[in-house]
């Protein structure tokens, strides 16, 4: 099939909404693929980019959408893995929402087995988020305990999973009793619905916690120190509370804490492609095992990609919101 010259994209403006545009195929640079996308991931950094609060990286396209899964159609100079004609699923920098896209060749991987394109669209930014940052970053360990705020997110989800699929005892808040069902069935060891009970003190309670992920901030910042156990690490990779904390350092002093952070999309790519290559081969067999597998909440077409934001600004997805073309 030959490559038109063209392509629609999604547009988005301050305050305006999000429209189609006709745009130029984007042409892979060196040591990247264009990918015809069939299914791009919806993310929450997408929410913020088009607040104006989260602009991408220099160089990078302006189109929203950081992971996104179809067709190579064509190789930019240097590419050696890959061939025209494969199916993957890559981690981008940005254009996901669109009928192209182009994504360097390190950021590449194959389609897991037994997945569909729409499933493994909502894998690359969730997946290497959580193994950069659970794995990484807070050194979970087998038999050790991670707490996730945001349990029933996309990147709870799959929190959950590839902490069980690691050995790890898992506790999880979510905002209600659904969500919580939904959790403990992904195999969540215990499910807080913090509108109606304290986390902390639950947490507590059940021995504490060795690594909290938290995309929460705020009020949750010390609350996470005061329910960490001796040597425990708390990493932050968003704040819907907000970007500042009042915290006792004292409580990080006395018990060796750990608090850090970190955002994806801003790492060199060679730092992205070697977290690519520790996600293909740590997490990729946890897929064919059938202990992990992507948690689709609903599926949109591109022109619907407003609807699908709000379906993301609601907070009333389980799992990830995909948008298809």
């Amino acid at each position: 099939m030959l490559k038109p010259q063209t392509m629609q994209r999604v547009a988005h403006a301050p305050d305006k909404p999000l429209t189609l545009v006709q745009d130029e195929v984007p042409r892979p640079g060196a040591h990247e693929v264009l990918i015809r996308v069939a299914a791009a991931g919806v993310n929450r950094p997408d929410l913020m980019q088009r607040a104006g609060l989260y602009p991408p990286p220099a160089g990078a396209p302006t189109t929203l959408g950081l992971e996104a899964a179809g067709e190579i159609v064509e190789l930019g100079a240097g590419v050696t893995r890959w061939h025209v004609g494969e199916q993957v699923t890559a981690l981008l920098a940005g254009g996901g929402y669109a009928e192209y896209a182009t994504a360097h060749e390190g950021a590449v991987l194959p389609i897991p087995t037994g997945l569909s394109l729409i499933e493994a669209a909502a894998l690359p930014e969730t997946v290497m988020t959580v193994w950069a940052n659970v794995f990484e970053s807070g050194a979970l360990k087998p038999g050790e305990t991670l707490l996730v705020h945001g349990g029933a997110s996309g990147i709870g989800t799959t929190a959950i999973q590839m902490a069980k699929a690691h050995g790890a005892r898992v506790i999880v808040t979510a905002g209600d009793d659904a969500k919580c069902k939904a959790c403990e069935k992904l195999g969540a060891d215990r499910a807080i619905n913090y509108r109606t009970g304290d986390f902390e003190t639950e947490v507590r309670d059940l021995g504490g916690a060795d690594v909290v992920l938290d995309m929460v901030g705020g009020s949750y910042v010390q609350k996470n120190l005061n329910l960490l156990n001796d040597g425990g690490r708390c990493v932050m990779i968003a704040f819907l509370q907000g970007p500042q904390a009042e915290v006792n350092l004292m409580r990080l002093m006395l018990k060796r804490l750990t608090l850090t952070g970190s955002t994806l999309r801003s790492r060199a790519v060679e730092e992205k492609a070697r977290i690519a290559h520790e996600v293909e081969r740590q997490v990729w067999p946890w897929i064919a095992a059938g202990k992990l597998k992507p948690v689709i909440d609903s599926t949109f077409a591109l022109r619907e990609a407003e609807a699908a934001l709000a379906r993301l600004q609601s907070g009333g997805h389980i799992g990830k919101i995909v948008l298809t073309n």
